[in-house]
């Protein structure tokens, strides 16, 4: 067995489409980033690449590479869980924390977790939670986005 810990936060702009957990949240602000900024995708992808010790996202994932300009954090996903598989192993469970103070993105975590499905995880092997952070810090006062998660895998 192999655990992955990952991490992933953005700042909140304007004139952006909000992604998290590749669902399109209605909101007025959106995640700044080279990609679709997705902070939950981006969390789940650094840890399984973590749990399978080749490096991070970005490393495979170069934010100053034209070519994932506003990539769909979805497929970079799926790309590394495909990757998963060729080394071996399956993903047996994601635990994972999203952190905004607004929107509220509790309503939303089962349509993320069928989004994330789509990637090759199983739905019910999937957790998601949604938090606040209370007011503190960047994410307290509405600036921005947090995502942690933890993956296991098993060798098939």
């Amino acid at each position: 067995m192999r655990i992955g810990f990952g991490y992933d936060s953005h700042r909140l702009t304007r004139n952006r489409k909000l992604i998290v957990g590749g669902v399109e949240i209605p909101f007025e602000k959106g995640l700044a980033g080279h990609s679709d900024a997705d902070v939950l995708c981006h969390a789940i992808t650094d840890a399984l690449i973590g749990a399978l010790g080749l490096g991070s996202i970005g490393e495979h994932f170069p934010d100053d590479d034209p070519k994932w300009k506003n990539a769909v954090s979805t497929e970079l996903l799926k790309y590394v869980v495909e990757l998963v598989h060729m080394n071996g192993y399956n993903v047996t469970w994601i635990d994972s924390t999203i952190i905004a103070e607004e929107p509220r993105l509790s309503a939303f975590t089962g349509q993320m977790k069928e989004a994330l499905s789509g990637a090759g995880m199983p739905e019910g092997r999937i957790n998601i939670k949604a938090k606040t952070n209370e007011g503190m810090g960047f994410i307290g006062q509405g600036d921005g986005i947090a995502a942690f998660a933890v993956c296991l895998l098993q060798k098939i």
